[in-house]
This record gives C-alpha cells, structure tokens and sequence, in this order.
C-alpha cells in the first residue's frame, strides 16, 4: 500500500504522508486541523472524522526539520493480506481557483470524469491461486470507459477464484453512508479527493470479540448464546463460534445467521448436519488456520469441498455483509468552504454506488 499510496508505513501503525508544496500542503493540514481540534463541537464535523484516517498531527525527522509529514492511520494495518483500490471522487479534479492551464491539464489527464464522477487511481489485488499481488497503476483507470468502468472495478474483486460479493456488498453500506453526510453538509466541497478501499484477502482467520451487544442483536443472535466470552471468528467470511465446552470448532454455512447461530441439538439433526456443516479439527488457541489444510473432507451437499475458497463465493447474504471492509475518505489538498451541497461529489458516489450494485447484481 505504500508505493499505491506514495506514503511511508511507519511501525506504530500509522502512515507519513509528506505535506505537498504551497498552497495544497499547508492547505490539506489545516483541514486535518479543523476536523480534528479538540474543541471541534460542530457535528457535521464529528460525525466526518468515522469516514477519514485519523489523525496524529504533524511529524518531522529530527535531521530534516522543514520536512513535515502528515501523521495518520494505517487503514490496512489491521488486514492480513489488503486489498486496496483508490478512487478519485467528483466530477471536477481542479478546485474553483484553478488557472486555465491547470483546468486543461486535469480534464485532459481524464475527461470523461464530469461523466463518470470518479477516476480509479490504483489498485492492488491478492490472488489467492498465486498467492501474490496483481498491481494497476493510474493508466489503468484512465483506460477505462462508460462502457468498460463495471468490469475495470469489478477487477478490484476479484481473487482468481470468484467475485467477493460479500466485500462489494459491504463497500456499498459503506459508501452509502458517506453519500448520506455529503447529503447533509453544505460546509465543505472537494475536489481531488479520493475514497480509500480496503478488503481482507486471505482465507485467514481473523477474531473479533462480539462484545457489541447491539451487533449482536442487529444480526439476530440469542442473547445467552455470547455468554461465556465466546469469539465468533470467521474465516473466508464463514462465521465461526468457537465452542468452549468441548474445544470443537464447526463452521455453518446455513442459509441463515439465526438458523446458524443455534448451535443446539435441532439446528444439528442428522438432516442438516450433511448437509451444512464443515467439521474442522480443533486447533490449539491462537494459532490461525492453516488455510484450507486443516479441513477434514467432508461433504457439502454431497460434494467433497477441499478448498474452502470454493465455499465463500456462496454465502448468505446476511453473512456477507459482515465482510471486512474500510472505506475511507484521503487527500484533501483541495476542500473549500462552501454553501452548497457539494453536487459534483455527490453525483460521483451515486455513480460509483450503481456501478458496485450492477457487479453485484450481475
């Protein structure tokens, strides 16, 4: 994500984003400023910072003091193997000071943005067949057209194996809720800014405690079934629960999460148990899944399942919305004061939207 990015991972989890030259450096930290002061009361303002990086103020190297760097969240720190993708938003990449060269220079470097209303700036994809990266660059997005833009970004998806649906319908509630603050502000407008996707890759495990009672009870899980401090893990989004009694670990892909939480004798007669259920071997605790190694071949359906990466192109939807997924607003070194909606930014995320339903609907 680094070199995506042109910024430096740092090893406490967060990024150095070198401030640019007058007046878009000074500019982009000034807005971070305002966002993130301490004193901020302002709502629309608050409710900004959950869809930004945060923000650790300003850094120089000791030996470079006129150096300044931008001091931000790691948004892919937490993702095993990142899938990340960089989308300009908006119709317009020059701000309203723009000189006519400048203007020129942008709409000839991608004129259909005042069509389309975003510009794929890079991609970076994990193949799990090749265990390895496939990297566009920026003439990949500013080859693509009307015609082309849905299969360009459904590229960003895709993992050699299947389309992850489960990440595109999550990163459409995500987007979603960007689109509902640009709806509701009439403070700032920006250009040249983009939104930052990130989605796990690998077949990993990764563990999130479900502490959050109201996760719980959005996705309808009994109450007493948490009790006991039980992880739900899950792994190539299968959900996981990790039964504390007997150290076995079972993996549903049942049509439904309540069906799929009640994990009692009922939801595991015979009847179901051929056919939605993957037996793992129990694991030792902490150590993470081995990819698909650790599976014992059982029968789905009465089809042997060796790979589990064949399973999660098929999940429920209820599960695949879960999937673990950042969207994130990046680069500010053009967002003006304003009195309006910001149309143009707008008109991008409900294009970008469309085109995500029309690869998921697809």
């Amino acid at each position: 994500s680094a070199s995506l990015l042109g910024i430096l991972q740092h090893p406490d989890g967060t990024v150095l984003k070198q401030l640019q030259p007058p007046p878009r450096g000074p500019r982009e930290q000034e807005f971070y400023n305002k966002v993130y002061d301490s004193d901020c009361c302002d709502s629309v303002l608050l409710e900004l910072r959950e869809y930004l990086p945060k923000y650790f103020g300003v850094w120089s190297p000791p030996t470079a003091p006129n150096d300044t760097y931008l001091k931000l969240e790691d948004v892919t720190r937490k993702f095993n193997k990142p899938c990340i993708m960089d989308v300009k938003i908006g119709q317009k990449s020059y701000d309203p000071y723009a000189s006519a060269e400048k203007i020129q220079q942008q709409v000839s470097k991608y004129p259909l943005m005042e069509e389309i209303g975003f510009l794929v700036l890079g991609m970076r994809v994990y193949h799990i067949s090749s265990d390895s990266y496939e990297t566009q660059n920026q003439h990949y997005g500013r080859s693509l057209t009307k015609e082309t833009v849905k299969d360009g970004i459904s590229k960003f998806f895709h993992n050699g194996y299947c389309l992850r649906k489960d990440a595109i319908a999550a990163s459409i509630q995500k987007v979603e809720k960007i689109l509902e603050w640009f709806e509701g502000q009439k403070q700032l407008n920006f250009y040249a800014s983009s939104l930052l996707f990130v989605y796990e890759g690998s077949c990993q495990a990764t563990t999130v405690r479900l502490s959050d009672v109201a996760l719980a009870e959005k996705r309808g899980v009994p109450k007493g079934l948490l009790a006991g401090g039980d992880i739900l893990e899950y792994n190539n989004n299968i959900h996981v629960i990790n039964s504390t009694e007997n150290g076995k670990i079972e993996a549903s892909v049942s049509k439904g999460l309540s069906k799929f939480y009640a994990l009692h004798k009922k939801a595991y007669s015979k009847r179901h148990h051929s056919q939605l259920s993957l037996k793992v071997e129990s694991l030792e605790q902490g150590n993470m899944w081995k990819s698909s190694t650790c599976i014992t071949q059982e029968h789905l359906n009465g089809n042997v399942i060796p790979q589990l990466e064949k399973v999660f192109c098929h999940m429920p939807a209820e599960i695949k919305e879960s999937a673990n997924v950042e969207v994130r607003m990046i680069d500010f070194a053009h967002v003006f004061p304003s009195n309006t909606k910001d149309e143009g930014y707008i008109y991008g995320l409900k294009n970008l939207i469309t085109v995500l339903q029309n690869i998921l609907d697809k």
